[in-house]
Formats: structure tokens, C-alpha cells, sequence
């Protein structure tokens, strides 16, 4: 029995989780996986984002581990192109944090462990989701091959792009696929941008160069067809081709590729139960803001959370929530169209025309600082 069951422990599951223990919640984490996200995966938190973690004093400890991107640079032809710089997106984090998920979560889950030790559970995937009486939530749950249940007055769904949860509940989701598709990996990094992020703007598809720490770089190569790629070999010579940059496939530590789709719940507030994170909207990964859409679902649900259990009538609150997170999603999935149509090939306008119109338009100071804010999700 417990105030709060959040289905999902990864990275917004773990901040939901953590967000309500410093309040003396008592929260359950379910987590199909049985043990920590050992891959990269997604590797950037923006300034909004730091703030909220720094709601539970993680921040400086995430900060210390990761690089801080304070610059973009969009090259093409082999010329620099444009400069825009984080500096006046946040006072206390004008940068976008680059670091790899599992240390994300790792620290995150270190966090929730201090706050309570018990409040983690792994290996547990939930089946059957139902309302009982008395205003409880029931969570049917098979871990180890015996069944377990769990019950709380409040659940909060972050399970991911799948979510068993929103299947559950039977929720509706407009969706909607695009022709892009990219492959990603990381290397040793040996570009000499330092923190820099770097954008090619190539004819035969952009590529992004991203810092991470331990001297590694992520490489971002928009494919000219989907379901093509290969190894790391081939993607290194993708990345030689197109930028002139020597990188070493022994290297490589990570690599995936993938498509590009959205979905968007239709709701995310069902009774006592309510969608947060992928669970609610699946976004592109470019433009990285998918995690941190995640995180500010969060931010956003747990004060109506602490004002239903202290017995409030949250129902205005909770409609509000659903609306404005909702609108939300659908501006960073505006946002991540605008960010891949930087890489398709354009067939009426030239790439030197377009390369040009990019670097006139970065040089207007306005235009340059709202760029900014709007990357950096402000």
C-alpha cells in the first residue's frame, strides 16, 4: 500500500518518484527491467530541465559528470557557417547538458535511494491496471514468476513509448510517421570542437557531432534511405564523406539507429491514473527533448498530486495540467519538424541558397537568441 505507484523507473519515472519522496510521499517505483540502462541513449538535458532537477539536488552532482554544450556551429562546404550561442538562454544553466542516459539515471536512482531505499522495485512488469473502491488503485503485477499486487490512492504512468498502462486504459493516440531516419554512434572524439556541438549541412544529409564526456563524441548521419546504414565502419565513412573528419571505428561504443514518428496521447489524465513522459507523447529524438518533456510533465503533476492527497478537489487542476502539457508536446513536436527539415534534401532551393539564408538569418542577434531559446526548450 502506498500514496503514489509510478509505473516505470527510468529517467522521468525516477524524477516523478524522487519529486514526491522530499515531500514525504510514499511512492512505489515499478521497473520491468531488472537492472540499470546501460547505454547512452539520450544524452542531452536542457536548462528548463536542470532547473527542475536541481528541484531535488541532483543538478550540480549531473553537471559535474556531464559536458556543457555552450555553443552550436553549423558548418557546410567546408565553411563555417553560423555561431549561436546558450549564454543568455538561463541564468544559472546557459548550456545544454550533454551526458549519457545511464549516468542520468543512475544518479537519479541514487537520489530516490536516498530518499527511501525500498522505494525502487526492479524486475516487476505490471499486467492488469483497475480502480477499486474507496478510491484505490490496483496494479496486478508479475515479478520472478509469482504474481504481487500493488495498491496506492494515485498512479502515475511513465512506461515509456509502449506503455502497458496507456493499452490499459484503452487511451487513443494521434500518430503520425516520417520519411527520416538516421543512425547514430559514439566515438573517440577527434574533431578538436572541444564543447562545442557541431552541425554539417551536406548535400547528401546533415550530420550532428555532439561532446560527451571521456573524450567520446555522438555522430547523428540522416540517411538518404530508410532501412539503409551498416556498422560502425560504414558509418564512419559516412561521417569522412560528408564532413572530412577522420574517426576511429575501433572506437565505437554505442551504436542504433532509427525512424522518426510522433505520437501524442489524446488524453493524459484517466480517473486517478495519469500519462507523463513517452507514455504521453513520443516525440523525434532530434533535438533531444523528448526526456526533458518528460521531466517537465513531472514538475507540472506533483504539486496537484501533493494537493490531492492532502484531500483538495484537483479536478481543475488536473484538466489544467492535461491541457497545457498537451500543448506542450505538441510545440517541442512542432519544434522537432522544424529540426529535421534542417537535414532533408531541399529539391527546388539549392543547398548553397539555403546554407546562405542560414547564415544571414544567424546573424541578426534576435534571431540568433530566439534560435537559441527555442532549442534550449525556453
Amino acid at each position: 500500500m502506498a500514496d503514489v505507484l509510478v509505473i516505470g523507473g527510468g529517467p522521468v519515472g525516477l524524477f516523478m518518484g524522487a519529486l514526491l519522496l522530499q515531500h514525504g510521499v510514499s511512492v512505489r517505483i515499478l521497473e520491468q527491467r531488472t537492472g540499470p540502462e546501460p547505454h547512452s541513449r539520450a544524452i542531452g538535458i536542457h536548462p528548463p530541465s536542470l532547473d527542475a532537477l536541481q528541484g531535488i539536488g541532483v543538478a550540480e552532482n549531473l553537471v559535474a559528470e556531464g559536458v556543457p554544450i555552450r555553443r552550436g556551429i553549423a558548418l557546410g562546404g567546408g565553411a563555417r557557417l553560423a555561431e549561436m550561442s546558450f549564454a543568455g538562454v538561463s541564468n544559472r544553466f546557459p548550456f545544454v547538458l550533454a551526458l549519457p542516459q545511464s549516468r542520468t539515471e543512475a544518479v537519479l536512482e541514487e537520489r530516490v535511494r536516498q530518499l527511501d531505499a525500498g522505494a525502487l522495485h526492479r524486475g516487476v512488469r505490471v499486467t492488469r491496471l483497475h480502480h477499486d473502491g474507496g478510491g484505490r488503485v490496483t496494479a496486478e503485477a508479475s515479478t520472478g514468476g509469482a504474481a504481487v499486487r500493488h495498491s496506492a490512492a494515485l498512479v502515475v504512468a511513465a512506461d515509456g513509448v509502449r506503455s502497458t498502462v496507456r493499452a490499459q486504459l484503452g487511451t487513443a493516440v494521434r500518430a503520425k510517421n516520417y520519411p527520416d531516419s538516421y543512425l547514430m554512434g559514439d566515438f573517440a572524439d577527434s574533431t578538436g570542437f572541444g564543447p562545442d556541438a557541431a552541425l554539417f549541412l551536406e548535400s547528401a544529409g546533415i550530420v550532428e557531432s555532439f561532446p560527451l564526456p571521456g573524450g567520446l563524441r555522438r555522430w547523428v548521419v540522416r540517411l538518404a534511405d530508410p532501412g539503409s546504414g551498416g556498422n560502425a565502419r560504414w558509418l564512419v565513412k559516412r561521417i569522412g564523406e560528408r564532413t572530412g573528419i577522420d574517426v576511429d571505428p575501433a572506437s565505437n561504443s554505442m551504436l542504433s539507429s532509427f525512424g522518426v514518428r510522433a505520437r501524442l496521447a489524446r488524453r493524459m489524465v484517466h480517473g486517478r491514473t495519469a500519462l507523463i513522459g513517452d507514455a504521453a507523447h513520443e516525440i523525434s529524438p532530434i533535438g533531444g527533448q523528448g526526456m526533458n518533456l518528460g521531466w517537465l510533465d513531472a514538475v507540472a503533476l506533483a504539486p496537484v498530486i501533493l494537493a490531492s492527497l492532502r484531500g483538495a478537489d484537483v479536478g481543475a487542476d488536473l484538466r489544467n495540467f492535461e491541457v497545457s502539457r498537451m500543448a506542450a508536446a505538441a510545440r517541442a513536436a512542432r519544434q522537432s519538424e522544424i529540426n529535421m527539415s534542417l537535414g532533408r534534401p531541399l529539391p527546388v532551393v539549392p543547398l548553397s541558397v539555403r546554407n546562405r539564408a542560414i547564415a544571414a538569418a544567424a546573424a541578426m542577434p534576435a534571431v540568433n537568441g530566439f534560435v537559441a531559446r527555442r532549442f534550449t526548450m525556453q
